[in-house]
């Protein structure tokens, strides 16, 4: 990718921001932008970081509140644990005396949770119009786009940041909008090109005409893939693979965006030179399940890899019919799990007696 953003891609994102205005996301999401940065800009303020309560910054995570990124508040309780610490690194990245990356350097890895979405985030509503959002959305739309920067391997996230901000402030620019209404045309570009059903939200909605049955699959997929996440230690695979990190950001490895769409999750061996692309089927096709995992296994050998390191890739479903498995006989560098759900209702051990107290 050159330095400049070509006149093609401005061109496209110019239709698309025209597309943008009128709809749902810009009136839950563009609109409200006023209302945020006046209640939460004082709360991130030097003067109140140094005693924001944990309630206050709880808030901020909440898209009801902040109108504009879902996921944040599940990070809530880790980031709250050690208020000083968060207080601190409040600190930190409001402090305009320090560059940018040395600030991201710095503060987010104090507190664990602050990955690079909630740390570029804060960064907006402390200075609206000199920082971008950089999170899985952006990055995904920005490398379909062929815009997304050239990273060295061991370059810090304060570093890389800045690069992807030097684009949006491009962007911003060339498309006359600002960092916030930028950040919302993500949202707009990601629902158009996705393929998969988007998660309830702003904006988003359940696809009409999907029936009962599969909206609940739907759902329950949505729930194994974040407890494959929140608990990969826990699970068989965390065994052997750990979930894919980058500077500045905890949990890269899950729906890790790339330009042909997101990894559901994505791993590395503990031990030996290899790398796990895993797939959850959802409301698909068994040919476009697989036909997706390749695509990525693909992305992955050619972008991530190094010489001498091997790529396998796992389909996790509910029910696996004669389509999948004759795929899968072909291809030996793939394998298929199946998942169980089970749901119980058990009796208290302890009843209680007619005076109100437990029995013996």
């Amino acid at each position: 990718m050159s330095e400049s953003v070509s006149a093609d891609v401005i061109g496209k994102l110019r239709e698309a921001v025209a597309g943008l205005k009128g709809t749902r996301i810009w009136k839950e999401i563009v609109e409200p932008q006023d209302a945020v940065l006046a209640r939460f800009q004082p709360a991130f303020s030097p003067e109140h970081a140094a005693e924001i309560t944990s309630d206050e910054f709880r808030s901020f995570l909440l898209m009801e509140n902040n109108h504009h990124w879902s996921g944040l508040h599940r990070q809530g309780s880790r980031m709250c644990a050690d208020m000083d610490k968060l207080r601190e690194a409040l600190a930190i990245l409001g402090d305009e005396t320090k560059s940018v990356a040395d600030r991201l350097d710095q503060g987010p890895k104090m507190v664990p949770g602050m990955g690079k979405n909630i740390a570029s985030a804060i960064l907006l509503v402390m200075q609206p119009d000199r920082y971008g959002v950089w999170n899985n959305r952006s990055e995904g739309v920005m490398k379909r786009l062929d815009i997304w920067p050239q990273f060295d391997r061991r370059e810090l996230f304060g570093s890389r940041y800045v690069k992807v901000n030097q684009i949006l402030l491009q962007l911003r620019d060339a498309l006359q909008v600002d960092l916030w209404t930028l950040d919302a045309l993500w949202w707009y570009l990601d629902q158009k090109e996705s393929d998969d059903p988007p998660p309830t939200g702003v904006g988003e909605t359940v696809p009409g005409g999907m029936s009962v049955e599969s909206e609940q699959r739907f759902g329950l997929e949505r729930h194994l893939h974040e407890f494959l996440r929140d608990n990969w230690n826990r699970v068989e695979l965390g065994r052997e693979w750990t979930l894919y990190q980058e500077p500045g950001e905890e949990e890269a490895g899950y729906e890790y965006p790339c330009d042909v769409g997101r990894i559901d999750l994505l791993a590395k061996h503990r031990s030996e030179p290899r790398w796990l692309v895993v797939e959850l089927k959802r409301n698909q096709s068994s040919d476009q399940t697989v036909g997706q995992l390749l695509r990525y296994i693909g992305w992955v050998k050619r972008h991530m890899a190094e010489d001498g390191e091997q790529v396998h890739g796992m389909i996790i479903c509910r029910r696996a019919d004669n389509s999948l498995r004759y795929a899968l006989s072909t291809l030996q560098n793939i394998e298929l799990r199946l998942y169980q759900v089970e749901f119980h209702l058990g009796k208290p051990e302890t009843l209680l007696t007619a005076s109100g107290r437990d029995g013996e």
